[in-house]
């Protein structure tokens, strides 16, 4: 099996270029996924954000209110670590759980969908990383025409993330999603050809020699 990492800014495709990789037959664990799993009602990981955010942050219904709390950390650091360091832990272990389900499935490639890979520090942690970048000029578009935001809000979005050109430095594979939207699928065409012809690492479950 081979473990890939998927990863990209705001606004870069991210989306669309796992939704070409799933067709292809990839596996996707998708970190926004399991972080919305990891926070629902009744967990240690909501129990924590409250304590730490205050009950501001929750829905009437007992939910997080996301975007709430996402106005809350983007304008600051410091706030923003506290919530990784409560989120960040409970979604591992989901994802090692479906890591684990797609090994006893054999599965041949499974890819792990997670925006901020390489702020963690988890890049080290895959046999690869492919990472999807457009412009920023272009992602600040984006976030306004598709998200409704104001140029401030988006641009803040932008600014809590790594810079692009320290991402790309740390990437296996990079597509860029900077050209007419059929160039998209061409361009994961042509990497789930190279992540083909990788050779697989062997399962954990496996002891033959």
């Amino acid at each position: 099996m081979l473990h890939l990492a998927l990863t990209g800014n705001i606004a870069s495709g991210k989306s669309s270029v796992a939704s070409l990789l799933a067709a292809h037959g990839a596996t996707i664990i998708d970190a926004d996924l399991l972080a919305r799993d990891a926070v629902r009602p009744g967990t240690t990981a909501l129990d924590a954000i409250v304590e730490r955010f205050g009950p501001t942050v929750l829905q009437p219904d007992g939910t997080l209110d996301r975007p709430a709390l996402r106005r809350r950390v983007f304008r600051d650091p410091v706030a923003r670590d506290a919530l990784n360091a409560i989120v960040h832990p409970a979604v591992g272990r989901l994802r090692d759980e479906q890591l684990a389900e797609a090994e006893r499935r054999g599965d041949a490639v499974v890819i792990s969908d997670i925006p901020l890979l390489f702020e963690v520090g988890l890049e080290h942690a895959f046999d690869g990383v492919i990472l999807v970048d457009a412009p920023e000029p272009e992602r600040l578009a984006r976030l306004q025409r598709d998200r409704g935001l104001t140029r401030e809000e988006a641009q803040a979005m932008i600014d809590a993330q790594w810079p692009s050109l320290r991402k790309r430095a740390g990437a296996t594979w990079i597509i860029d999603n900077d050209g007419p939207r059929e160039q998209l699928p061409i361009r994961v065409d042509e990497l789930w050809q190279t992540i083909q012809a990788l050779p697989l690492r062997r399962s954990s479950a496996d002891t033959s020699l």
